[in-house]
């Protein structure tokens, strides 16, 4: 059995009050480092695009734990795909990879929260739809050290060889999000046990 944490990187709670945020991100980096010496398997940092979370870049955040830790795992606790460029996304943990010597996983899904779509002007009737078509670009660059891909909400086909393949073995896994409160979700989750 593995033992992880996973943080939303709250901007403060009932302790940090009076923290700046550069403080609390600090601190995390911190707690992250601790868990790796007590011999936590993994830390998670997720993805959200509110006020209330310090978290809209976890890879960076991932990134300065790597640097500060040697054995544990570096994992996002989801990145919202559906709102990302996949393959933008496959690069950046490729390279924490890199920095962490083959410690960083890659958790995908489309997030609890919906406001990465406004925030991207991502229409919020393609929830569904964005997150099908993002996530087969992801994983066939995952699997493909040249990708030639088409899809519906990319404006060019992308046929490309990309150099961090080849240097990384990152591999992406589910944790789909929850579906805005309003839809049901049509996503067949199973597609992600290809990963």
């Amino acid at each position: 059995m593995q033992v992880g944490i996973d943080s939303f990187a709250a901007a403060y709670d009932s302790a940090s009050l009076a923290q700046t945020p550069s403080a609390r991100v600090r601190e995390l980096v911190e707690q992250i480092e601790h868990a790796d010496q007590v011999g936590l398997d993994s830390f998670g940092i997720g993805e959200h695009h509110r006020r209330e979370y310090l978290d809209s870049a976890p890879v960076v955040i991932l990134g300065a734990a790597a640097a500060r830790t040697s054995r544990i795992r570096l994992t996002s606790a989801v990145t919202v795909l559906s709102a990302a460029d996949p393959v933008r996304v496959f690069q950046q943990f490729a390279t924490l990879d890199l920095l962490s010597q083959g410690r960083a996983e890659m958790v995908v899904g489309r997030g609890s929260f919906i406001d990465a779509f406004p925030l991207f002007g991502l229409p919020l009737e393609d929830y569904d739809a964005l997150f099908e078509d993002k996530l087969d670009l992801l994983l066939n660059v995952r699997d493909n050290e040249h990708v030639h891909w088409s899809g519906r909400f990319r404006r060019r086909p992308m046929n490309s060889s990309l150099d961090t393949r080849r240097r990384s073995q990152v591999s992406p896994r589910s944790a789909d999000g929850a579906p805005p409160p309003e839809r049901d979700s049509t996503l067949n989750s199973g597609v992600m046990g290809r990963c």
